[in-house]
């Protein structure tokens, strides 16, 4: 009602019209007393503060409620006994007042309306009056004018109105509950969602309703909502099926509130809900999209850190369980490896198993071809159709006719169904436009399926997995050809030495598979002499390889005209200076058992190891000299005596020389392995290889380790 509108609204109509919506509703008795005898009223007669005035046929004041003080300003002392229209209308008005309270009194008939009064300040409200006839036990008729603040009703109705639309038209489930936990009231949206009649809810408890057992967290909470008056904010989402979409699952966001009347007594917990499906399904995928790139990253830092086929399979099955398959296998077709001819386009396809990894044990693992196995699987099988269109598989949903097409033979197909095994997908191994084999994943003790988007993740993981596969097989090739040439330019140790027993290795490059330069020759000599040589031509590479060829054709010559070893490296530097943008270093000893010496010079070479029995390793203090190549300086032998038993090591820098340690550290630590002069040769330089060697080092290794034995010259 605005301001404006000051004369009498409605007055003179029956008053047949329901009262205004949000007026007193019934409750349940109070805990201070009976039904309507609560010791603390509350509700909205006592928000909007009824004043009630009684006037008798005079018109005369009779009745005074304080709420009437309060809203006209008079005291009931100042009120009563005075006439009701000069007190509280203006005067412009009384002529209607005077009229329809006649009315009232002649024929019993009810009015009322917006009225303007006068309060005793003098200023003029709108009140919402309602009068009526009321009848005493002697015949006698009066007037009772109820009123109340009109702006304050205004406020009021408004308020109501715009609850009740928002109640019955938002799409927001809401219920009232009492204290027990039994509803009492049920908007449409939460009928919808519940797919339960609103009537059917009321009486019945939370949990009758709701009887699924994820619902006992949202029951504890409405008992800590009424217990500590704390509202719980969108802070519980319930994930199920309801009646009304059992097909669908749904997401509900949950919200509580305590309701309290005006005094603060406790009438209950609201219960507000949300379907936020939508919300939850993007959330989700948001976080399997997160999950799939974090393992795409993953399988791109752990796959092929090593030029190894078979360790590249492993890498792949790690990264894929339990991430994605609660079982993995990785086969190629065993004519990638160059062991078998490629297999024709139809007929059954010859595998070797590279890796199987499941997430847990499980006979299904039996089912799986073991690593290094080779199996062959008809043309009808699942991996066979794979390799030989190249196009991914999924079967989302297995059942026994699937599994007999992954496995490779009815004993298997009976392993894979004992475990439980529901959904598969294959992935092509593929590389460079070649297929190389086939990824494997089996899901059993997780209940998803495989879908498409997990098709696609195994797929690029394939992918990524297949070019390291082919990097590490034509390593491999490359790698096993190079060992060969190289290790065809390495001696055979003559049957027999006089006075030595000899022991050797060579390693090549574990992070390359370009041949090395390094070298070791054992040359006899005239007068029951012994040559020992270890080299180490700067570079890799087939030139290198060249080099050092040509380095052992020279030593062998030289060493046959019995020089002294000085000269054998002066010889050498010139042929090397020669030879364009090579150098070399080199260590050339000789050793005469009858005299029991040996000479030996070095050029530009790491210190060789003397282990006398008895004493620590010694690094022997000698001419280090120049590289070989870099010509115009002179080299110098040296002579020591070699008692039986006493060991010589040779070795090139690879055994010793790493980025992370001294070169001092690791020749110390090449002294403190050398300390068991009891140990066998060969098994000195096994231990020598494994301690000091790293699998990814990028420099081959010589070794050559000579001990004297006894020595006579009938021997």
């Amino acid at each position: 009602m605005c301001a404006a509108d000051v004369r009498p609204s409605g007055a003179g109509e029956p008053e047949d019209r329901k009262a205004p919506a949000g007026g007193p509703e019934g409750r349940k008795p109070s805990a201070d007393g009976p039904e309507g005898k609560s010791s603390q009223p509350s509700g909205l007669m006592d928000l909007l503060a009824v004043a009630a005035v009684l006037v008798n046929a005079e018109g005369r004041i009779v009745l005074w409620s304080p709420q009437a003080e309060d809203l006209y300003g008079y005291t009931a002392e100042e009120a009563l006994g005075q006439y009701a229209a000069p007190l509280l209308i203006h005067e412009e008005h009384w002529d209607l007042v005077i009229k329809k309270f006649a009315e009232v009194m002649e024929t019993g008939k009810s009015w009322g309306g917006t009225f303007p009064v006068r309060h005793k300040d003098g200023a003029e409200r709108l009140v919402e009056l309602r009068n009526m006839r009321l009848l005493d036990d002697r015949g006698d008729f009066y007037a009772l004018g109820l009123a109340t603040d009109s702006p304050t009703l205004r406020e009021v109705e408004r308020d109501v109105a715009l609850s009740t639309r928002l109640i019955s038209q938002s799409p927001i489930g809401l219920a009232i509950l009492d204290t027990e936990l039994r509803y009492v009231a049920v908007n449409p949206a939460l009928e919808r969602m519940h797919g339960i009649p609103a009537e059917d809810h009321l009486g019945r408890h939370y949990r009758e309703i709701m009887t699924a057992s994820k619902f006992e967290v949202p029951e504890a909470a409405m008992q800590q909502v009424l217990e500590t008056g704390v509202p719980m904010v969108d802070q519980a989402t319930v994930v199920g099926r309801s009646p009304a979409d059992p097909d669908h699952q749904h997401a509900w966001s949950i919200s509580l509130y305590r309701l309290e009347d005006p005094q603060g007594r406790v009438l209950g917990v609201a219960d507000l809900v949300v379907d936020v499906t939508d919300r939850y399904q993007a959330a989700m995928e948001a976080t399997e999209a997160r999950r799939r790139l974090a393992l795409i990253a993953d399988g791109s830092a752990r796959i092929g850190t090593t030029l190894e086929v078979e360790q590249t399979a492993r890498e792949l099955a790690e990264v894929t369980v339990p991430e994605l398959a609660d079982m993995v296998t990785v086969d190629v077709l065993d004519s990638v490896l160059g062991e078998h001819r490629p297999s024709r386009d139809e007929g059954p396809a010859l595998f070797r198993a590279l890796a199987v990894k499941g997430a847990y044990p499980t006979e299904a693992l039996q089912a799986a071809d073991p690593p290094g196995q080779t199996a062959s699987y008809d043309a009808d099988r699942l991996a066979t159709q794979c390799v030989r269109t190249g196009r991914p598989i999924l079967v989302s949903h297995t059942d026994d006719h699937d599994l007999a097409r992954i496995a490779r033979d009815d004993h298997a197909a009976a392993l894979l169904a004992r475990a439980g095994v529901h959904s598969y997908l294959l992935a092509p191994l593929t590389a460079r436009g070649q297929i190389l084999g086939s990824l494997g994943l089996t899901r059993a003790r997780n209940p998803l399926p495989f879908d498409e988007d997990d098709l696609a993740l195994a797929t690029e993981l394939a992918s990524r997995a297949a070019v390291c596969i082919d990097n590490a097989r034509s390593h491999q090739s490359v790698r096993n050809a190079a060992e060969t040439l190289q290790r065809s330019l390495l001696p055979d140790h003559p049957p027999h030495l006089p006075g030595l027993q000899i022991a050797s290795r060579y390693r090549p490059a574990q992070a390359t598979y370009e041949i090395g330069g390094d070298w070791y020759d054992v040359l006899p000599l005239e007068g029951d002499k012994t040559a020992l040589v270890v080299g180490d031509v700067m570079g890799s590479g087939i030139d290198a390889a060249a080099t050092m060829g040509r380095l052992r054709t020279a030593t062998s010559a030289f060493a046959d005209l019995d020089l002294d070893p000085a000269q054998v490296l002066q010889h050498l530097d010139k042929i090397t200076s020669g030879l364009e943008h090579y150098i070399a270093t080199c260590v050339y000893a000789t050793y005469d058992p009858h005299r029991a010496e040996c000479h030996i010079a070095t050029a530009g070479h790491l210190p060789p190891v003397l282990v006398r029995s008895g004493r620590r390793p010694q690094l022997l203090d000698l001419p280090t000299g120049t590289p070989l190549g870099v010509g115009g300086v002179p080299f110098e032998t040296s002579t020591f005596r070699l008692d039986p038993g006493d060991q010589l090591v040779l070795y090139t820098d690879g055994l010793v020389e790493t980025r992370h340690h001294s070169i001092d550290t690791r020749l110390e630590t090449l002294r403190r392995l050398l300390d068991a002069p009891d140990r066998s040769l060969e098994e000195t330089c096994d231990r020598l290889l494994r301690e000091l060697r790293r699998p990814d080092d990028p420099d081959d290794v010589a070794l050559l380790i000579a001990r004297t034995r006894p020595f006579t010259a009938a021997s």
